[in-house]
């Protein structure tokens, strides 16, 4: 690998991890729109409720139709997400990822501050469109949850 062939690989890594941050990022600013427009037109997005399901609990196809999902976020008086680790392999304008996330989940429910902590893991491929990187396809798996 020459040169200019690791420097775009770095750089296309650096946007790749800026990608999974950016999708945190939207979620906790209430971004539903931003979030969107980090997925291609036909995304698979898909929620496992159980990281051991063989079967998702929830899919979504399209882009426009993440809105609800990620507008349900709106239930939550605040989200804080923290990404882990992540490991991503390049195969040319394809990538694939593993990454953690910590998702805490702020509400009061009668007079009583209750949090929500998910332990996740999202299985990600993304695609390299017009000189920028999108999900083609996240499943998040949620590992744990702890109530407070």
């Amino acid at each position: 690998m020459n040169v200019e062939q690791k420097l775009q690989q770095f750089e296309d890594r650096l946007a790749i991890r800026e990608l999974i941050d950016r999708y945190a990022y939207c979620a906790d600013t209430r971004d539903a729109q931003g979030q969107m427009a980090l997925f291609t037109e036909d995304t698979n997005f898909e929620v496992y409720m159980d990281e051991k399901a063989s079967t998702p609990t929830q899919v979504v196809s399209t882009r426009r139709d993440l809105f609800p999902v990620f507008d349900n976020l709106n239930t939550y008086i605040s989200t804080m997400h923290f990404n882990g680790q992540s490991t991503i392999k390049l195969e040319g304008d394809r990538a694939t990822s593993l990454s953690y996330c910590r998702a805490y989940h702020l509400n009061i429910q009668d007079g009583v501050q209750k949090i929500m902590i998910a332990g996740i893991r999202y299985y990600d491929s993304m695609v390299k469109q017009n000189g920028s990187w999108l999900f083609a396809e996240r499943k998040l798996k949620v590992c744990w949850i702890e109530n407070r």
